[in-house]
């Protein structure tokens, strides 16, 4: 009972609305603009959710092991949904997905196999990322005018290079130990 706080049940909620976001991305085979801004809406207020759960965990002094652990593994489960799911439209390309994902696995493998000595906390880097994996996905999701694709390509370029570089972070200090 002690990690059913309000950040926790956030956090939780989070992980419960990746289904209904998803259901939304494909309604209508995922085509319809209409059920695109609602998919938008519902894994932006999914992300908007990650920011509140942390800062209230915080300043209520409500930090559990279990929300640290659980918060960043319900990122990846949003982030990776969309992405799966844009990509099996044709409308993200796979292989940032399968790179995103693989770092993303792999991290998390990291912090699981190092838990004994505490749970790794998101580095700014790794919160960088997620920011801009979650703004740039959320502009494939949008049903955006052909012009917007080449900023929308910018972003997702800077967040591939975040991914890479703050996965590379983890790996670095973990084996520094």
């Amino acid at each position: 009972m002690k990690y059913l706080n309000l950040p926790n049940s956030l956090t939780i909620s989070r992980l419960i609305a990746v289904p209904f976001c998803c259901y939304a991305l494909f309604k209508n085979g995922g085509d319809d603009s209409s059920w695109r801004v609602i998919a938008w809406f519902g894994f932006f207020a999914v992300g908007l959710t990650d920011y509140f759960d942390g800062k209230l965990a915080r300043s209520r002094e409500q930090v559990t092991s279990f929300g640290t652990f659980l918060d960043p593994v319900a990122d990846k489960v949003a982030i990776g949904a969309a992405m799966i799911g844009l990509s099996m439209q044709g409308k993200f390309w796979w292989w940032v997905t399968i790179l995103i994902l693989f770092r993303e696995i792999s991290v998390t493998v990291l912090r699981l196999t190092v838990i004994r000595d505490g749970v790794i906390p998101a580095s700014r880097g790794g919160k960088l990322k997620a920011a801009f994996q979650s703004f740039g996905v959320g502009f494939y999701i949008l049903p955006l005018p052909t012009w917007l694709h080449i900023p929308r390509d910018a972003i997702m370029a800077l967040a591939i290079y975040l991914t890479i570089t703050s996965g590379y972070a983890y790996f670095k200090k973990v084996l520094a130990k």
